[in-house]
C-alpha cells in the first residue's frame, strides 16, 4: 500500500481515540519517512515528527495506540521508530498561479459576515476542540448542519474567553459558506436594548421588526443583559416567536443558565430552557496549550510544542493568552531575538497577572507559610531534611517560587530553606520550571499556592 494511504487511514483511526485538541497537538505533523519490509509478517516503519519533543511525546503516551492503529491497516505487525524531520510539501504542477475564483468567493463571504455583523476568522477549523468543549463543539456543527431542527435555541454558558462567542459565529460562517443569501444577524444583548430603545423613540419599530423577524439565524451573546427591561424583553419574546415559528435557528450565549437570570421573564426562561443548554467549562492545560499553537500560528509564528506548553501552564484564560501573544510577537518583531523557552519564561514572569496571583511586595515567610499550609505540612519538616517525595515536593516548589517571583539570590534562597546549597536550589528551579509545562496538576498546585498569598 501507497505510504500516504496507510498514514491517512492510521490518522482516521486515531481521530477517534483522541480528543481533537490532543490529536492536533501530536498528530497534525507527522508522516511516514519509509517503510522496509522485514518479513512476510513485519515491517519497520519511520515516522517523521517536527521536533523531538513531538517524537518523545507520542512514543511515551501513544505508541501502543499507534501501533496498534499500523498493524490494523496494514495487517503486518510494525517496528517503529521516530524521527525528526520536516515534512516537505510538493508543488502542484496543476494548480493554477492565481485561484480568481477562491479569491472571488471569499470576498463575497467576507462581505456577507459584514452584513450579519459576523467577525471573520472565527471557524469549526480553528476552534481547538477537548473534553470541557467537546459537547459544545458538537452541537455547534449539528445545528450548522441542520439549523432550525437539530437544537433550537441552542444556549451556550459559561466564564469569560472559553468560546462560546466563537461557536456561535462559526455556525455563521458555516451557513454562509454553504449559502451567501442566507440571512444572518450577530449581536449583543446590549445591542438589542439600545436597538429597541431607538427604534421607540424614532417610531421605527416596524423597520425593527424586519430586521430580526426574517433571519435564517439570529445569535444574541450575553442574553442576560435583557433580563429586567420589560419593554425589551416583550420584544424579544415576539421575535423568538416568529423565528422559531418559521424554523428559523436562535444561538444564545450567556454566563448564566436560564434558571440563574435574575429577573427574566418566565415566559422567555422556558423557552430558553426547551432548547440545548450546553455549560462550557474553562479550558485544560492541553486546550491551552492546542489554543496557544492555533493562535501562534493565525499571527504568523511556528511555535514549538515546548514553549506553547510553558504560556499554557502559565497562564489559564485563552484571552490572556492571545494579549501575551501580542506582546511576545512585538518583542520579537522590535528587538530580533531567538524565540527560546527563556525567552518566553522571561516575559511570562513580568508580564502582569500571568504568573504573578499575588501582590508584590510578598515576604518569603508569607511563601513559606502558604506552602506549608496548602500541603499541610509543617514547617520544621518542609525546611527539614526529609527526602520523602511527600515533601520533596513542595520544599522544590517553594524554593522555585521563592527564586522566580520573589527573584531572590539563590544563596538566599539556601539560607532561607534550611541551609540548603545554591546548587540544590538551581536543580530544584530547573526541575519545576521544566515540570510545570508537562503537569497540569503541578501548574494547579503552585496557581493555588499563589492565590493563597496576599
Amino acid at each position: 500500500m501507497d505510504q500516504n494511504y496507510i498514514w491517512k487511514n492510521v490518522l482516521s483511526t486515531l481521530k477517534v481515540s483522541l480528543s481533537q485538541a490532543n490529536f492536533q497537538t501530536w498528530f497534525s505533523s507527522t508522516f511516514i519517512v519509509s517503510l522496509k519490509k522485514i518479513s512476510d509478517k513485519r515491517q519497520a516503519v519511520e515516522i517523521g515528527c517536527s521536533s523531538s519533543f513531538i517524537a518523545d511525546g507520542i512514543e511515551k503516551r501513544y505508541f501502543d495506540l499507534l501501533q496498534d492503529a499500523l498493524n490494523q491497516t496494514t495487517t503486518l505487525k510494525n517496528d517503529i521508530t521516530f524521527v525528526v524531520r520536516q515534512k516537505v510539501k510538493k508543488p502542484n504542477q496543476n494548480e493554477p498561479l492565481f485561484a480568481s475564483s477562491q479569491i472571488e468567493n471569499t470576498a463575497l463571504i467576507t462581505d456577507a459576515l459584514k452584513r450579519g455583523r459576523v467577525r471573520p476568522g472565527f471557524t469549526f477549523e480553528n476552534f481547538a476542540v477537548s473534553g470541557t468543549n467537546q459537547m459544545a463543539h458538537a452541537a455547534a456543527e449539528a445545528v450548522s448542519r441542520n439549523p432550525g431542527h437539530a437544537y433550537n435555541p441552542l444556549f451556550f454558558y459559561g466564564g469569560v474567553g472559553i468560546g462560546k462567542t466563537h461557536l456561535m459565529l462559526a455556525i455563521a460562517h458555516s451557513l454562509l459558506e454553504k449559502d451567501l443569501n442566507t440571512r444572518v444577524a450577530y449581536c449583543t444583548g446590549e445591542d438589542f436594548t439600545n436597538e429597541i430603545v431607538e427604534a421607540i423613540r424614532s417610531k421605527t419599530t416596524q423597520t425593527f421588526k424586519e430586521k430580526y423577524r426574517k433571519l435564517k439565524l439570529l445569535m444574541v451573546d450575553d442574553i442576560q443583559f435583557i433580563a429586567g427591561k420589560e419593554r425589551v424583553q416583550e420584544e424579544f419574546f415576539h421575535t423568538f416567536n416568529t423565528l422559531q415559528s418559521a424554523g428559523s435557528q436562535i444561538v444564545l450565549t450567556s454566563d448564566r443558565p436560564p434558571h440563574e437570570i435574575d429577573k427574566l421573564e418566565a415566559r422567555l426562561r422556558s423557552r430558553f430552557e426547551a432548547g440545548l443548554i450546553v455549560d462550557i467549562a474553562p479550558p485544560d492545560f492541553e486546550l491551552r496549550a492546542a489554543i496557544t499553537l492555533i493562535k501562534a500560528k493565525e499571527r504568523g509564528v511556528e511555535l514549538p510544542m515546548e514553549i506553547a506548553q510553558a504560556i499554557a501552564a502559565n497562564i489559564d484564560s485563552p484571552r490572556r493568552i492571545e494579549g501575551f501573544l501580542t506582546k511576545l510577537t512585538s518583542h520579537l518583531a522590535i528587538t530580533h531575538e531567538p524565540l527560546t523557552v527563556e525567552l518566553v519564561n522571561k516575559l511570562l514572569s513580568v508580564t502582569s497577572g500571568d504568573t504573578q496571583t499575588y501582590k508584590k511586595p510578598v515576604s518569603p515567610q508569607a511563601v513559606i507559610n502558604a506552602v506549608s499550609i496548602y500541603y499541610s505540612l509543617g514547617k520544621r519538616s518542609l525546611l527539614g531534611e526529609s527526602r520523602a517525595q511527600t515533601v520533596a515536593l513542595p520544599r522544590q516548589i517553594l524554593m522555585y517560587i521563592l527564586r522566580t517571583d520573589l527573584r531572590l539570590p539563590l544563596q538566599e534562597v539556601g539560607r532561607l530553606v534550611g541551609g540548603r546549597d545554591h546548587t540544590t536550589v538551581m536543580h530544584a528551579v530547573d526541575k519545576i520550571s521544566k515540570n510545570i509545562s508537562e503537569k497540569s496538576g503541578l501548574h494547579d498546585d503552585i496557581l493555588g499556592i499563589k492565590k493563597s498569598i496576599s
